[in-house]
């Protein structure tokens, strides 16, 4: 394949910006999108605006930036449906593999080729081509995904057949929760003994107990909009890994205790607060 003909669902936060990296790498790019600002920035950018998200569909790849599986499943059915054969959806959810199957089945002849294409990364990384994206499917499919992503993305890592990838950024994300929740403990106790949270955050930045998580709540701006932020995305994900071991027969007793006992209260649903982004489905996902 030569450079692809690319259709693009989900212009939210991590979305806007893989268009715009695309276009810079002379993809073109067709999009579906509700909000007049957004269609009107990436419009002067250079994509095309569709009228209806099955018209994504006479793509050689659909990329769908989509927040979950219920607007996985609610949005995707109709362009799976109008796909041609040599289409490829790559779809950048975080949800549960069976998701994928279901979507695959509306497809004529109940096969769609579909790569999970879950990444770790903000839009900031994103606008510097350096998201990190993994890719599960058929080797051929990967093959086309990896040629589009690659636009704003590296590395990115096979990880094997379809729905692998989904299995790894779901252990990905209970390893992150986990350690965002022994993070804020720490800094929990870091203020019951007098000392700054900010000091703290910038002793571990260079200190043997630093993380990732570490450096997202300090670039957030400190515990509380860390955990604003992150609670509904890693509650829909730790909910999505239950599944999916509990499919699997798998114990993740001991990590699924650390991930969601805690400052974040992950295990609380009382303590839900509704992502906007569960909105409206040209939002994406963090």
């Amino acid at each position: 394949m030569g450079t692809p003909t690319i259709g693009f669902l989900g212009v939210g936060q991590i979305g806007e910006p893989m268009v715009e990296r695309l276009l810079a790498a002379g993809h073109r790019v067709r999009f579906y999108a509700r909000r007049p600002e957004v269609r009107d920035r990436l419009s002067a950018a250079g994509a095309r605006l569709v009228g209806e998200v099955a018209d994504l569909a006479a793509s050689d790849v659909v990329v769908s930036c989509l927040y979950s599986d219920a607007q996985v499943l609610d949005v995707l059915p109709g362009v799976v449906r109008a796909m041609q054969a040599h289409t490829v959806l790559v779809s950048h959810t975080t949800g549960r593999p069976g998701t994928l199957d279901r979507l695959a089945a509306y497809a004529p002849g109940g096969s769609a080729a579909i790569v999970d294409a879950t990444f770790s990364g903000t839009a900031d990384a994103v606008r510097a081509g350096r998201l990190v994206v993994y890719l599960g499917g058929e080797p051929g499919h990967v093959a086309v995904a990896r040629q589009v992503v690659g636009a704003y993305a590296d590395p990115v890592i096979s990880t094997g057949g379809r729905g692998s990838a989904l299995r790894v950024k779901l252990l990905n994300n209970l390893l992150f929760a986990a350690i965002s929740q022994l993070t804020l403990g720490g800094l929990e106790a870091a203020r019951a003994l007098g000392i700054d949270e900010g000091a703290l955050l910038e002793a571990l930045a260079v200190g043997s107990g630093g993380s990732t998580a570490g450096r997202y709540i300090t670039a957030r701006g400190g515990a509380e909009p860390f955990t604003a932020t992150v609670t509904p995305y890693l509650r829909k994900d730790l909910e999505a890994c239950v599944d999916v071991a509990s499919e699997a027969g798998v114990d993740l007793s001991t990590l699924l205790s650390a991930a969601r006992g805690g400052p974040m209260r992950l295990g609380d649903e009382s303590s839900t607060q509704r992502s906007p982004r569960t909105e409206r489905f040209d939002e994406d996902h963090h």
